[in-house]
């Protein structure tokens, strides 16, 4: 196949020459080719001046957004192959079956995504030919309400969508289901009273942050568990009334990411512990009796590296952890030699993957590992996307691998849809897939979704119900949820002062 770029050669940025980069690298792609001829857009000189001040008050720097040098597009200049397929990112290429159209919320060029950004919207990226949608993604944020940040993790992300559309339609596999591509109702371009609003909010919520981190230990999170002596967050659908017990810190340390696990008739609960002294994290454990934790979590597993989300689980007589390690690169399995202590790391699953939150379950005969993904790391310099909103799947044949990426990966991008939040369990005949629900921003809530496919040609979910903080669980965040041992945990949000 030969595929040409249609983009706007008068602001090329850095994200494009990633994007050709890497429809250069796959398998079945002859030729790639830019038409670079100035587009139809205007971009808001306005935005630059904004960019500028966002990255000078929060210590920024431009990724995918960063202007490139036009020389970098002359090894893709030649236009002696006739196109395929052309990929149009300016939205003056005249619409056809052999046309891809990029549109943010409908309307095409950075501009509409930066208008979608501006309205704090979760810009929704789709591809279209001839008005019907070839892939759509909702593009995740780590940084919500800053715009450059968000700018460049959406640029990054638009990469990723494309790139694993062209991997489809090469593979003969099947598009998204049929939907029209009509614009949606967004606020205009960064006009000059627009850029006045959005400056001061910046500035004031820059100082706001700055005070708070001055005044308290940010983030700081905690555990909260319960007894199980009726329905679980899973049948209930909502926060319980019975309320939780917090597991108590000293303050100079959260306590995150709790999984519980009976082993030989005794509870543990396993938690990510962070220092906020060292801004690293290690493995905790504290044991749980009649009346709740017998102490303080203690230290069970330390790496050079960060460790969270320490997915436990018993297996072939022994008790295994897959703890998340994406500072590393890796997803690695440890065993236990002298439980709840004793960590040996046996294999590494993954590696050469930013993966957050990898979460392990049987099914149809084959292991599954759900985590959502940045993106290759060797386009980092133009940006590498959110952590929360591109969900990758693998499966093998036995939990220790070896692992085969899934090849409709990633199968999903959506903030609100994609982060693991903790166990899949059986119920009632289907699996159920706690989320994270980052949408407007990490751990903002939990949502429950039903696997309604999961095989190697396919991954389908249906959203059943979506958990807020509340009265039941106060705070401003709510993000993963894990039973065992007769107790259910939950971790949220929390205030710890410095003084």
């Amino acid at each position: 196949m030969h595929v040409r770029v249609r983009l706007d050669g008068t602001r090329p940025r850095r994200w494009q020459a990633a994007l050709l980069r890497r429809i250069s690298d796959i398998p079945g792609i002859l030729s790639v080719s830019v038409d670079d001829a100035p587009g139809p857009g205007a971009w808001p000189t306005s935005a630059d001046l904004l960019f500028r001040l966002e990255a000078l008050v929060h210590g920024l720097q431009p990724l995918g957004s960063a202007p490139l040098p036009l020389h970098e597009l002359d090894r893709w200049r030649h236009r002696d192959t006739a196109a395929d397929l052309v990929i149009d990112l300016c939205g003056d290429v005249p619409p056809g079956p052999a046309t891809w159209q990029l549109a943010y919320d409908g309307a095409p060029g950075e501009a509409a995504l930066l208008a979608s950004l501006l309205a704090h919207a979760v810009p929704r990226a789709t591809l279209a030919a001839d008005g019907r949608i070839i892939a759509e993604s909702r593009l995740g944020a780590d940084r919500p309400g800053v715009v450059l940040p968000s700018f460049d993790d959406a640029l990054a992300r638009t990469v990723t969508v494309i790139t694993a559309a062209l991997c489809d339609r090469i593979a003969g596999r099947a598009a998204a289901p049929a939907g029209s591509a009509e614009p949606e109702a967004r606020s205009g371009g960064l006009t000059l009273p627009v850029f006045g609003r959005q400056a001061g909010r910046m500035l004031a919520g820059a100082l706001v942050h700055r005070l708070y981190r001055l005044c308290y230990n940010a983030p700081h999170w905690r555990c909260g568990w319960r007894r199980l002596v009726g329905p679980d967050l899973i049948d209930l659908g909502r926060l319980p009334d019975s309320g939780w017990t917090v597991l108590p810190d000293d303050g100079r340390r959260f306590y995150a990411d709790p999984f519980p696990i009976a082993v030989a008739g005794t509870t543990h609960l396993f938690v990510e512990d962070f220092p906020h002294a060292t801004g690293k994290a290690i493995i905790s454990v504290v044991r749980f009796g009649p009346d709740g934790p017998e102490g303080a979590p203690v230290p069970v597993l330390e790496e050079p590296h960060h460790l969270s989300y320490p997915f436990v689980f018993e297996r072939e007589g022994s008790v295994w952890m897959v703890p998340e390690s994406s500072a590393a690169g890796t997803v690695d399995l440890y065993r236990a030699t002298r439980f709840p202590g004793g960590w040996v790391k046996e294999t590494t699953l993954l590696s050469g993957v930013v993966a957050s939150d990898a979460t392990l379950v049987e099914h149809g005969g084959r292991w599954w590992i759900f985590a959502t993904v940045r993106d290759a790391e060797r386009d980092a310099p133009a940006g590498a996307g959110s952590f929360h909103d591109a969900l990758y799947l693998w499966s093998a044949p036995d939990f220790r691998g070896p692992y085969t990426p899934h090849p409709s990966n990633p199968v999903l991008v959506d903030p609100a849809l994609a982060r693991p939040a903790g166990r899949i369990v059986l119920r009632g005949g289907h699996l159920i897939r706690p989320i994270q629900d980052c949408a407007a921003g990490y751990g903002r809530a939990l949502a429950l979704a039903r696997i309604d496919r999961l095989d190697g040609d396919g991954f389908a979910q249906t959203v059943l119900a979506r958990i807020p903080p509340g009265p039941g669980w106060p705070g401003s965040r709510l993000h993963t949820l894990n039973a065992g041992g007769g107790i259910e945990c939950i971790d949220g949000a929390a205030r710890a002062r410095r003084f």
